[in-house]
């Protein structure tokens, strides 16, 4: 964690507003309001308008699930993102990834041992980390096992979950009770 108190502090459900009480009713329905959605509820309008492109990042891209969790824990830990890291550490064991697997994301593409995939998304990551583009010989790998969609998918996946990195790191959301830290 970059900061250990928030900047912006997460509001607890009674310091709601009428527009984040509606926003938050999903989450508080499946029992459980994450840091993350509780500093949201500090900018309602956001928050709202903000979730319906992160549903798709997270629910309904194109991509694999265990795909798309490779390259968000690859973002978070190029953005030193400790918040995003732990909350997808968890998403991704849920979605069968080994700690192996997982630790890849920190140790990058150049791993031993990775699928020529693997190896690829986490490329990809990484060049549009540090340059804000896909190179030709990364994408035209890509382009054999993924389909132009999934391709469009990946980039949406890494910048949002690059925003939210930067949000996350910026505010100082802290880890939720239970949330693993860096050491998988």
């Amino acid at each position: 964690m970059r900061l250990t108190e928030p900047r912006v502090a997460p509001l607890a459900p009674d310091d709601w507003d009428e527009q984040a009480k509606v926003v938050m009713q999903p989450f508080v329905d499946q029992g459980r309001v994450f840091n993350i959605f509780k500093t949201l509820a500090n900018h309602s309008e956001l928050a709202k308008r903000w979730m319906v492109f992160a549903n798709h990042i997270l629910g309904k891209s194109t991509l694999e699930v265990r795909e798309r969790e490779l390259l968000i824990l690859r973002i978070g830990y190029l953005c030193q993102a400790g918040y995003e890291w732990g909350q997808h550490v968890v998403i991704a064991r849920q979605a069968g990834m080994t700690d192996e697997e997982i630790r890849s994301a920190q140790t990058g593409p150049d791993t031993p041992g990775l699928s020529e995939l693997d190896t690829l998304l986490l490329r990809a990551t990484d060049e549009l980390h540090s340059d804000a583009h896909v190179t030709d010989a990364t994408w035209q790998g890509l382009s054999e096992h993924l389909s132009t969609q999934q391709l469009m998918d990946l980039v949406f996946t890494v910048g949002q979950y690059n925003l939210v990195s930067m949000a996350l790191n910026s505010f100082g959301v802290q880890l939720d009770e239970g949330l693993p830290g860096w050491d998988v």
